[in-house]
């Protein structure tokens, strides 16, 4: 029976729940941070989207220049790290880890609003964002007090099949410090810890935990939400990825962690005309941040692929590398040794007028 503060937390829920309906249609996906034994941190993210994204999978080593993406006025700088990503539509980096265990997800978030018109700073585009962050910095730590500094305007794109680029960007490491930045009304918004090892969607983080509330009052184990709403996969990535066996074995890890994003996935050719933030699940990336090892799922394809970084060759001038997953659902298994050389694809930037 629900108490009367249940009853509270269930109307705010509703109110919520409400607001977030009204959010256009894009994608619905899932991260969560599995927190292990003896330091076993993992980090699964499922990417649903409405249509292919074209995705490969990359190396990038330590010393590529890079720039955001504008030409002229674009912030600038040159890889400290070398990072295995899985790109979209080869116009950004959605998805990754560097050397050192960073992991930064992308996730679609319909409130997103960058920088007004206008500002001077050095401009980063979103395609470029989570590329910034794995080729910069070791920690989260690090990373929210680069970008606490606000040097640099952020600029959003417009994907290919004609939805705005508004995403939201999540980050942890291999302590399983994590970090959510959003852009609301034009300024950066900063979660910043170790409780915040989830992200969906729609509404903004800050309502999400409001509406998790409610759940973690009900207990999990009693009555948890099923359907493909961003707040119900939030509510049960929060609940499972802590329920699940917390284990130190990295096969264990591994496996619970995509069996927790699996359960928050949606299933293909699943699409609602008129449902918020809910396409089907196209791929899931899992990465053990421990044993430097990243897995990548379509799930159009029978197996699992996968890269070991502490085998791979980060040094400065040693190239950047591509497998192509486009067209090879039959690939599987440990592909550290099959990328092949290629330019780097450039970031996805607006069209000029």
């Amino acid at each position: 029976m629900l108490t009367s503060a249940n009853r509270h937390s269930l109307a705010a829920a509703l109110v919520l729940c409400a607001t977030a309906a009204i959010a256009p249609i894009a994608d619905a996906c899932t991260r969560a941070v599995y927190f292990g034994k003896n330091g076993q941190t993992v980090t699964g993210r499922s990417m649903d989207w409405s249509e292919q994204m074209h995705t490969n999978m990359w190396i990038f080593p330590r010393g590529l220049a890079r720039d955001a993406g504008m030409g002229r006025g674009s912030l600038e700088w040159t890889s400290k790290f070398g990072s295995v990503v899985v790109s979209v539509y080869e116009g950004g980096s959605a998805d990754g880890m560097n050397e050192k265990g960073l992991v930064a997800n992308l996730l679609y978030l319909a409130e997103s609003e960058y920088t007004p018109a206008g500002d001077g700073r050095p401009a980063l585009l979103i395609s470029s964002w989570a590329q910034y962050m794995l080729d910069n910095f070791a920690t989260v730590a690090d990373a929210v007090a680069d970008a606490s500094q606000q040097t640099y305007r952020m600029v959003t794109v417009v994907a290919p099949n004609g939805v705005a680029g508004n995403v939201h960007l999540s980050l942890s490491d291999s302590s399983g410090d994590s970090a959510i930045l959003e852009y609301i009304g034009g300024k950066l918004v900063i979660h910043h810890g170790r409780e915040f090892q989830v992200m969906t969607n729609s509404p903004t983080y800050d309502q999400q935990i409001a509406l998790n509330e409610y759940w973690k009052q009900i207990g999990g184990a009693v009555m948890l939400p099923g359907t493909n709403r961003a707040a119900d996969r939030f509510a049960r990535a929060s609940y499972y990825i802590n329920a699940c066996n917390q284990s130190d074995d990295p096969r264990e890890a591994v496996a619970s962690v995509f069996s927790v994003i699996r359960n928050c996935s949606v299933p293909r050719g699943v699409q609602h005309a008129t449902a918020a933030n809910l396409s089907a699940t196209i791929w899931r990336t899992v990465a053990d941040q421990k044993n430097l090892t990243y897995y990548y799922e379509d799930t159009a394809s029978p197996s699992l692929v996968w890269v070991r970084l502490a085998a791979v060759d980060f040094k400065e001038g040693s190239g950047t590398r591509k497998l192509t997953l486009v067209g090879k659902p039959e690939l599987g298994g440990d592909q550290t040794a099959n990328f092949d050389k290629a330019a780097p694809f450039p970031f996805l930037a607006p069209q000029a007028k």
